[in-house]
């Protein structure tokens, strides 16, 4: 095993000799191994956690796993040992055919947090495919009148591996006529041709078989053979000849069917018949040319017959002869290298894997959210693909090696605000004009408890009757989470105080998932007049809370303006139905709330901003001072049935006025104390 670290100046390499092994690391964090093909199951090909700089403890916790694309289950990891070992059978040459460089790549990724590892295990090739003719037997007509030297073109083994394994030798046996003899041309190609020796005489020897062998330079070496029956035939003794040995063409991939490639020219020296010249494709003809290529017998024109796919292949190599129609037919050769050009006619492939979804809204920047991965099967300009995202989301593309990106959280996340984002991944390709494709990611995200419950207003006011029946309900809270799911459930509960000598939850309680006030007893005004309590929602993280007065009232009660508001849920009140004062010029008008009824002996009015001294019970007040004011509010109460007009309860004045009228309102006062037997209070300097 080869095994070598990039890291700086004082890199170190360790030649290790193990089944051909190689593993090593770059500085940019890819891990490269090799492995020969062919290697039975269970062999090792490295200690990939360790590589990647993993302890074997976190491989199970952290969800470690391989990715492979369209490779299957190649190569495993043991998680015990963190070992990555040959699964199944590797075929070199099926996984890359002839190619010079065959790998394998892996995406090794783990969880908490995401990271993703990008591996390549090089497959190494052996000499596990021996030479192969095209046909077993093959058949050459011979002149005897061909002179020394004179080539007949043979077809080549092939090998289906590379490098020393794929390179050819040949021999011929028995070699008394005919030898072997190459060409190499400037395209790196090599032509084999069977060479006369010495002339022939077809009386003597009419037909001559050769075995032909080819060896590969593997070691040990393999080998193929094909039969070569040779016949000697007179008369005829020119053979077609092109202009050159080969020819080249470049054709665009999307050529109609029934585009002229070239059309051939051969000419023979011979006369009449023995120069008439009929055009072929040389046997044997590969399927991808004749799917392809046609050619006129006649004319040696060749055209496309059928769809060319720069992807699928780059070059044609297509074998043509020109036999005369002689008695004795003669045979010219040539070789047609049809290049492919590429354009620009496959849109990029976009694949999301590894989804980290839902997202939740308290999310780090630069958590990532999916692995993405861009290909395009064109080359060239055609065949680069940049990554862009639409629309403007907070999300970006991160490129994490060639093709490969991760969708990360560019910026916080708010469910209350957004709770879901269709990120749009669009490719687009260099070519012109230029080919895109998209891919759609729907990223959820997922709510924290980052809300608090609010409640609709921050104070509330509640009058209840005296005497009330215990277990009576007397309003009900409401709150809201701005969160979802179980985020969003809210509860109730009181905050405990005392309330003189008990305890208020001796008082009231309320409903921890109603939000319902309830009395536990029947309260006494003349003993309780303000009863102040703060329901909460019971979360460790957040104490929000509303202020809930609640009043029992027999007589008239005062509250400061501002604070008194009738909560829903409460009792009906009963309030004076006065709409106007004094028809005086300096009078002044009230307006009661809504809902107030006529025979009430509950009057509530709102002034401020001081709490006056409330009126013992059975007591009236004959007047108030609106402090700030000149106004003085001047109250009677009537007997009952009584026909006076309500609008005479409440008069508006000057104080002025009240100093002058002070005796006569307090004889008045007596008089109505006799009559109603109520008892009333002069609070007229509060």
């Amino acid at each position: 095993m080869l095994f070598s670290w990039r890291g700086g100046p004082g890199a170190r390499l360790l030649l290790l000799s193990l089944l051909f092994l190689t593993a090593w690391e770059t500085g940019s964090g890819q891990v490269h191994y090799s492995v020969p093909e062919e290697a039975k199951h269970g062999t090792f090909v490295g200690r990939i956690a360790q590589d990647l700089g993993l302890e074997l403890a976190e491989l199970v916790p952290r969800l470690f796993r391989v990715a492979s694309k369209g490779r299957g289950d190649l190569l495993e990891v043991n998680l015990q040992n963190g070992i990555l070992f040959v699964n199944s059978r590797i075929d070199r040459e099926e996984l890359c055919g002839r190619s010079a460089e065959c790998s394998i790549h892996l995406e090794v990724i783990v969880d908490k947090p995401l990271q993703v590892f990008h591996v390549e295990v090089e497959v190494t090739d052996i000499n596990d495919n021996p030479p192969v003719f095209p046909e077993s037997e093959k058949r050459i007509i011979i002149a005897e009148s061909r002179p020394p030297e004179t080539r007949f073109p043979l077809d080549g083994a092939s090998d289906a591996d590379i490098g020393v394994n794929s390179a050819l030798t040949y021999r011929v046996y028995p070699n008394d006529y005919f030898t072997l003899g190459t060409q190499n041309n400037r395209e790196q190609t090599s032509s084999l041709s069977l060479v006369l020796r010495k002339s022939l005489d077809r009386e003597e020897i009419q037909e001559h078989s050769l075995l032909l062998t080819a060896s590969d330079g593997g070691k040990p070496e393999l080998t193929g053979t094909v039969q070569l029956l040779i016949t000697i035939l007179d008369v005829n003794d020119n053979a077609p000849e092109f202009d050159h040995l080969i020819y080249k063409v470049r054709m665009l991939e999307n050529a109609f069917n029934g585009t002229l490639v070239i059309k051939l020219n051969a000419t023979d020296s011979d006369d009449g018949t023995n120069a008439d010249i009929i055009y072929s494709f040389r046997r044997p003809v590969s399927p991808a040319v004749l799917y392809a290529f046609s050619i006129n017998p006649g004319s040696g024109e060749i055209r496309t017959k059928g769809k060319l796919d720069f992807e699928e292949k780059k070059l044609y190599e297509i074998s043509v002869e020109a036999v005369d129609k002689g008695n004795i037919p003669m045979a010219g050769h040539c070789t047609i290298l049809v290049e492919i050009v590429d354009i620009n006619d496959n849109a990029p492939e976009v694949t999301v894997t590894s989804l980290a979804l839902p997202v939740r809204e308290d999310a780090q920047v630069g958590t990532v959210i999916a692995l993405i991965s861009v290909s395009d099967r064109d080359s060239g300009a055609n065949g680069q693909v940049t990554c862009s995202l639409m629309p403007h989301s907070p999300f970006k593309l991160v490129s994490t090696f060639k093709n490969y990106y991760s969708l990360v959280l560019d910026s916080a996340l708010d469910r209350e605000s957004v709770a879901n984002y269709e990120v749009v991944v669009t490719a687009r390709d260099a070519g012109s004009p230029s080919l895109s494709a998209t891919a759609s990611v729907s990223v959820e995200v997922a709510d924290v408890n980052d809300n608090a419950p609010a409640f609709a207003q921050p104070e509330y006011t509640v009058f209840v009757k005296e005497n009330n029946p215990p277990g009576c309900h007397i309003f009900t809270v409401s709150a809201r989470d701005a969160d979802t799911q179980e985020n969003a459930l809210v509860s109730y509960s009181l905050v405990e105080r005392r309330v003189g000598e008990r305890a208020l939850s001796s008082y009231v309680s309320v409903h921890a998932e109603s939000g319902k006030v309830y009395v536990l007893q029947p309260l006494d005004h003349e003993e309780l007049e303000l009863l102040q309590f703060q329901p909460r929602q019971p979360n460790p993280d957040w104490r929000y809370s509303a202020s809930l007065r609640a009043g029992m009232h027999s007589s008239v009660h005062l509250e400061e303006a501002g604070i008194l508001r009738a909560g829903p849920g409460g009792p009906d009140q009963q309030w004076p139905t006065v709409s106007s004062a004094t028809p005086e010029p300096e009078a002044g008008e009230v307006s009661p709330p809504v809902g107030a009824g006529v025979n009430s002996n509950s009057w509530t009015f709102k002034y401020g901003p001081g709490n006056p001294k409330q009126s013992g019970p059975g007591e009236l007040p004959d007047k108030f001072i609106i402090p700030g004011s000149p106004a003085i509010i001047s109250i009677r109460q009537e007997p009952t049935n009584s026909q006076i007009d309500k609008s005479d309860f409440i008069t508006f004045g000057k104080k002025e006025d009240t100093k002058k009228k002070k005796k006569k309102k307090k004889g008045n006062k007596t008089q109505e104390k006799k009559e109603k037997g109520n008892s009333t209070t002069d609070n007229s300097d509060q």
